[in-house]
C-alpha cells in the first residue's frame, strides 16, 4: 500500500488517461501505418512503433498497479508538530549554512525540481517525527551532514516555527 497526495493521485490518474486515450492509439496508427508499406523484417518505424507500443503498455500496467494500492492521504487527521508525509520542511545545513526546503512526498510523487523528496530517501527518514531546532545527521554521497530543522509547514498548512 503506497499513501500518497489528493493531488498526486489526480496526476497519476490523468497521466493513465492520456497514456490509454491518446498516446497508445496514436502508436497503434503508427503500426498500422508501418504494416501497410510492406516488408516488416527490414521496417524499421514498424520496429520502433512495437518498442514504444511495449514501453506505453508497461508504463500503463505500472500505473494501474500503483493506483490499485494507493491510498489518498486525509491531511487533517496528520500532526503538524513533528515531520511527517506532506510536510514541507525548512532547514538549514550546519556546516555551510545554506538553507533548503523540501516537501516529504511519496516515492511516486517525487520530485526533486518540485522540492518534494521521497519518504524512502536518507533525508527523509532521518527527519521522519523530528520537531522544529532538532539537529539531525544524515548520511548522504559526499559524507555526512548536519541539517537544523528551522521552520515544519504540516500538510494542512499549519506552521510550526521555533
Amino acid at each position: 500500500m503506497e499513501y500518497m497526495s489528493q493531488e498526486g493521485y489526480d496526476k497519476l490518474v490523468a497521466e493513465l488517461r492520456q497514456l490509454e486515450n491518446v498516446e497508445l492509439p496514436q502508436v497503434r496508427e503508427a503500426i498500422a501505418e508501418a504494416r501497410d508499406k510492406g516488408d516488416l523484417s527490414e521496417n524499421f518505424e514498424y520496429h520502433a512503433a512495437k518498442r514504444e507500443q511495449g514501453r506505453l503498455l508497461g508504463r500503463i500496467r505500472f500505473m494501474q498497479r500503483v493506483l490499485e494500492n494507493a491510498r489518498v492521504i486525509d491531511t487533517s487527521r496528520l500532526a503538524s508538530d513533528t515531520i511527517g508525509l506532506l510536510c514541507k520542511v525548512k532547514m538549514t545545513n550546519m556546516k555551510t549554512q545554506a538553507q533548503m526546503s523540501y516537501t516529504i512526498a511519496s516515492p511516486h510523487e517525487a520530485n526533486l525540481r518540485e522540492g518534494k523528496i521521497s519518504i524512502k530517501s536518507p533525508i527523509a527518514q532521518a527527519l521522519l517525527n523530528k520537531k522544529v531546532g532538532d539537529v539531525v545527521e544524515v548520511r548522504v554521497p559526499a559524507g555526512i551532514v548536519q541539517l537544523r530543522i528551522d521552520n515544519i509547514i504540516g500538510p494542512s498548512g499549519e506552521h510550526e516555527t521555533e
